[in-house]
C-alpha cells in the first residue's frame, strides 16, 4: 500500500483521537462508554478505506505492546481478554464501512445511513466477542438479556448522538479535507 505523507498524518491523527477518546470513559459494567466510536467514524467519513482501517490497527497495535491507550488507561496483550476488546476490533471493520458507505454520498442522510451501519457492524463484531469472554473464559454466566443490555441498549442513546454528532463534523470537515 502506498500512502503519501498526508495519509500518513490522517492516520496518526485518527489513532490519536480514538486513543484520546478513549481516555473519556464513564465506565457501565464490563465495557464503558467512550468518545472512541465518534473519532472511528469520522475516520471513516474522511480518510480512504485503507487509511481509515490503518488508524485503527495502529491504535490497537500500539495498545497491544503496552502502551496505556485503551480505555482505564490499560494496555498490553492482555487486553484480548478483556470484554470489550471485541468493540476494538468492530473499529477497524467499521472505520471501512463508514468510508465506502460514504464515498459516493456525502450528504447529511448518506453520511447517516453510512454511520448506521458502521456502529451497528461494531455491536455484531463486539456483542458476541463480550459474551464469549464473559461466559466462557471468566464463566460468568450471564442471559442473552444481560449480555445486550450490557453491551447494546445502554449505548444506544450515547452512541446515537455520537452518530449525529460525526455526521454533523464529517460534513463539514470533509469540504476542508
Amino acid at each position: 500500500m502506498k500512502i503519501t505523507s498526508r495519509e500518513l498524518t490522517l492516520v496518526s491523527l485518527f489513532s490519536a483521537l480514538t486513543a484520546i477518546g478513549a481516555f473519556v470513559s464513564i465506565p457501565l459494567g464490563p465495557v464503558p462508554v467512550t468518545l472512541q466510536t465518534l473519532f472511528v467514524l469520522l475516520a471513516g467519513f474522511l480518510l480512504k478505506p485503507k487509511s481509515a482501517a490503518l488508524s485503527q490497527i495502529v491504535y490497537i497495535g500500539i495498545g497491544l505492546v503496552g502502551l496505556p491507550i485503551f480505555s482505564g488507561f490499560t494496555g498490553g496483550i492482555q487486553s484480548v481478554l478483556k470484554p470489550s476488546f471485541g468493540f476494538l476490533i468492530g473499529f477497524v471493520i467499521a472505520s471501512i464501512l463508514a468510508s465506502v458507505l460514504s464515498r459516493n454520498n456525502r450528504t447529511l442522510p448518506g453520511l447517516f445511513i453510512a454511520g448506521t451501519v458502521a456502529t451497528l457492524s461494531m455491536y455484531v463484531i463486539g456483542i458476541p466477542y463480550m459474551a464469549f469472554i464473559l461466559n466462557y473464559v471468566m464463566d460468568s454466566g450471564f442471559s442473552l438479556f444481560a449480555i445486550l443490555n450490557m453491551g447494546l441498549i445502554l449505548f444506544l442513546p450515547g452512541d446515537l448522538l455520537k452518530l449525529v454528532i460525526a455526521v454533523y463534523l464529517g460534513k463539514r470537515l470533509s469540504k476542508v479535507l
